[in-house]
Parts: structure tokens; sequence; C-alpha cells
């Protein structure tokens, strides 16, 4: 989790169109009414870069991982389009609460801030689970899911709602999740974070529109927990999957 100071973003890619880089949780994309005068990724990016950034997409506060900006108008526009008619892939890596389903496909509308329903779909895999010794509920272990989520639609904060609608939440959801799993892995793992990263996207270069497929790992804190919940194979295996696409 990001404290206070400045941190440098890693940057995953980079030509004259367009950036990647590796989004720490915790750090806000751009400065809005309740942040006060803390960082946010781009004016750290711009200092960084030493040049005009413009966002294309949305990655919420508390998640890390890939994000993708243009670097002038014109990558912009194309860009922004694709994610706006949903021609973006998107996958995540995310812990849940007890043993998810093996997979399956979430459609549940979702309220927009304007109150207005949306169509929202999530299609999601279990790669691997885990039970632990630890009473932290009413049953005397604790389970927990690693599941990849791939959002087919674009809404606010869709794979935290979904996977609490299926009685699944997120570790680490604040607003949705379970209050007694959140402080256990704050208290037993010392994670102070949403348990959700990003880690794949797959669009089209705003310049020349070949397909392009930009990956990025895990964070540091989030592979300690994976090797830890014995999780480690999956996610080699799951490495292997991605970048052999």
């Amino acid at each position: 989790m990001l404290g206070t100071e400045i941190v440098e973003i890693p940057v995953l890619y980079r030509d004259e169109h367009l950036v990647a880089v590796h989004k720490p949780a915790g750090l806000l994309v751009h400065r809005n009414a309740h942040a006060g005068r803390e960082p946010f990724l781009l004016q750290i990016l711009r200092d960084q870069l030493g040049q005009r950034l413009y966002p294309v997409h949305r990655l919420d506060r508390p998640t890390s991982g890939l994000m993708i900006m243009a670097l002038s108008p014109q990558a912009a526009h194309a860009l922004a389009l694709q994610f706006a008619n949903q021609e973006v892939g998107k996958t995540y890596l995310a812990v849940t609460r007890g043993f998810a389903p093996p997979q399956g496909l979430i459609v549940d509308p979702l309220k927009s801030e304007s109150g207005s329903l949306q169509e929202a779909q999530t299609e999601f895999t279990r790669l691997a689970t885990a039970e632990i010794p630890h009473p932290v509920g009413p049953n005397p272990t604790a389970r927990y899911s690693l599941v990849r989520a791939c959002p087919r639609t674009g809404r606010t904060h869709q794979i935290r709602r979904h996977f609490a609608h299926i009685r699944h939440p997120l570790i680490g959801d604040v607003l949705r999740g379970d209050g007694r799993q959140n402080r256990f892995f704050r208290d037993h793992f010392g994670l102070h974070r949403l348990l959700l990263a990003s880690v794949e996207l797959t669009f089209h270069h705003p310049e020349d529109n070949s397909p392009m497929t930009l990956t990025c790992p895990p964070a540091k804190e989030l592979l300690d927990l994976f090797d830890q919940l014995g999780w480690s194979a999956a996610i080699d295996a799951f490495k292997v999957q991605i970048n052999s696409r």
C-alpha cells in the first residue's frame, strides 16, 4: 500500500503514442475534490516522464496494476473509444472470501452514479484455493480463493460489487467486504489494501491499429501473500498462460 511519499512509477511499456505503468495500490489517478494535496498518478508521471499525459481509462484508488495513458490527444481519442465501446480485454487477479465456484459469468446490472441501471457482466475462473486453521468467522477454518476476473463491461467498482453479489467479497474491500476477514489480513499478513490487481490489457494500438497485449506482474506484497497461501504454482501457471498468448 502506498504511503504519503512520492514514489517512482514503474514503466512497463512506452512508445511515442502511449505509456503503460504499474499503478501502486492507494494512489489516486488524478486529483479529486476529496483528495486534498496528496500526490496522484498523473502528476507523478508527468514529472517523471517530463511530458503531458492523457488518461483513457480508470483504475480505482485501492487497486494496483496495469494502466495505460496516451501521450497525445489523438492517441487518447483512439484509445478512449476502445474502452467506451468495450473493445479492450481486461484481466484482474483477486482474492475472495470462501471457495468461489470453479468458473462463472456474473450478470447483474449495477446502478450508475445517476441512479440508472447499467448492464454489467464479469467472467471469472478460480485459479486456486486455500484453507487455513484460523477461526476468522463462525467456522474453525478460513477459506479463500484466487480468481481471474475479466469484466466484459466497465462499471464503477464492478468487480468488487459483483463478487459481493455472489457472496464471495474481495478481501480488503472496506465498503462491501467482510470486516472480520479484512482485519485478519491486516493483523496476520500485514496487508492494508484491497486484494485486486490489473494484470493484462488487450487492445489495438492507436497509431496503426495493430493488436497489443500488455501484462503486469502483481505487486510484491501480493506475490508474498500468494506464496504464504501456497499459490505460487498457480501464479506460475497463470503467467505462462498469459505470456503464451
